[in-house]
């Protein structure tokens, strides 16, 4: 029997649909990526947005209506709102909670499906420890070359805009020996890139003091697991502006491998929008911040998130965000239009920023990002930078790769470059991406291969 699984939203929801898979692959079934020939269909759902929810109900009606015509057993996992759980259970066949993952073979068997699986779900048992068994379980990773790598789940902040308190319960720190095995085991793989993966990440361990190390210890042992290695870059994503710590910075400072790319999530620039969505810091901490984080890593991109159209939202408190945006000149934002979200605390509150004014404020922030990412980027020609090349445009024709910064750059050579690390000169800017050609000794090999 085959299986295919889609995973909606963030790459916590990525990592998570790679241990399902795993597990569906340990029990005898065949992944696909065709869902017309799949017996068994998931979901990994996403609860941050109303769009992946009404997606999640879109799919399930098409599924079940193809239940007339062929034996099908569908689930859901991944964040599921409360309100959203009976729903979910009148429409699919299952629904389990990612910590519940080592339930799933047994769920299968009991569900009546006469495939492999029979033979391998007591292998799974030891996997139900909702403290962290989803952890053991060794992914199917998607890539190659990258790969995410949880060191928590949960949250304990309680931003009023956010229903993953509610989806994924409080915060709890894998443990650390868990994640550096899981690292080495990747780096003894030949993995490129590598990303660890929180709500807050820089608050791993503090839900364990004095039993756990802190996310700067973390991220020293990880660094110490690439000497006399290969080149490699790590990740992190995302930190909150409450916990980020000098020493988490000057770790950065410190270590080659781990990579000169900062995610600060902004959400506003406005004092008082701050205090309304619970993000228990001000703009003074926030200024302080990119502060440190331009001196003690001066060569560090800046990504941020930034949510138009809160309730409450003035022109004014927009005008601040707008000019925090100017201020911090970030490379990237990831600006998203208010909703609510059920559980969440403001969704008690009036929605009331008019849809057409947050896509208006939308469009205004979307033109200073593009400003600021431009003039990086134009400053950029001319510099020879190392890049990791991860595939191919659709056309066919450039190779497609992103800097260490994570800055999409594109240029011609041979396909059998994807997964690897090359050096190119920037040749050609635009506002959010880049253009180079390969140099030096490796163009003249790369020419070589291309000619033969």
């Amino acid at each position: 029997m085959k299986f295919h699984i889609i995973h909606l939203g963030c790459q916590m929801n990525q990592s998570d649909a790679e241990r399902i898979i795993a597990v569906l692959e340990g029990m005898g079934f065949e992944r696909t990526e065709d869902e017309a020939e799949a017996n068994i269909l998931g979901i990994v759902s996403c609860s941050v947005r109303q769009k992946s929810i009404d997606r999640v109900y879109t799919k399930i009606e098409e599924w079940n209506a193809r239940k007339d015509r062929s034996n099908l057993v569908t689930f859901v996992s991944g964040c599921i709102l409360p309100a959203d759980e009976p729903k979910f259970l009148k429409r699919f066949d299952l629904l389990f909670r990612i910590h519940e993952i080592g339930k799933l073979p047994d769920m299968i068997r009991q569900y009546g499906v006469v495939t492999p699986a029979s033979l391998y779900a007591d292998s799974f048992q030891h996997l139900a420890d909702p403290l962290g068994g989803f952890w053991k379980v060794r992914p199917s990773y998607s890539s190659g070359f990258e790969a995410y790598v949880p060191i928590q789940n949960g949250c304990d902040k309680f931003c009023t805009f956010c229903a993953v308190p509610y989806t994924r319960g409080r915060e709890i720190s894998r443990p650390s020996d868990d994640i550096l095995q899981e690292v080495e085991g990747l780096l003894n793989r030949g993995m490129k890139s590598i990303t660890l993966l929180g709500q807050n990440v820089n608050s791993y361990g503090l839900d364990r003091q004095g039993k756990e190390m802190s996310f700067a210890r973390l991220l020293r042992s990880v660094a110490e697991l690439g000497r006399g290695r290969p080149p490699f870059w790590v990740y992190f994503t995302s930190p909150h502006p409450r916990d980020m710590s000098l020493e988490v910075l000057q770790t950065i400072a410190e270590y080659s491998v781990l990579a000169k790319q900062i995610h600060l999530p902004l959400q506003s620039g406005d004092d008082k929008v701050l205090i309304r969505m619970n993000r228990n810091h001000g703009m003074e901490r926030y200024r302080q911040l990119v502060g440190q984080i331009r001196s003690i890593l001066p060569t560090s991109t800046l990504f941020t998130d930034i949510i138009v159209g809160f309730t409450g939202e003035t022109r004014e408190q927009f005008e601040n965000t707008k000019r925090a945006m100017e201020e911090f000149r970030y490379n990237m934002a990831y600006i998203a239009l208010y909703s609510p979200r059920p559980g969440a605390a403001s969704s008690r509150w009036p929605d009331d920023v008019p849809q057409a004014e947050k896509k208006s404020r939308l469009a205004e922030l979307t033109e200073v990002l593009r400003k600021t990412s431009g003039d990086y980027n134009r400053e950029q020609i001319g510099r020879v930078t190392t890049v990791l090349v991860d595939g191919i445009d659709r056309k066919g024709e450039y190779l497609t790769a992103r800097t260490e910064g994570r800055i999409p750059i594109r240029f011609l050579g041979p396909k059998d470059l994807v997964g690897s690390f090359a050096k190119v000169r920037i040749v050609k800017a635009a506002d959010l991406s880049l253009e180079g050609e390969l140099v030096g000794e490796e163009t003249k090999a790369v020419l070589g291969k291309m000619a033969g």
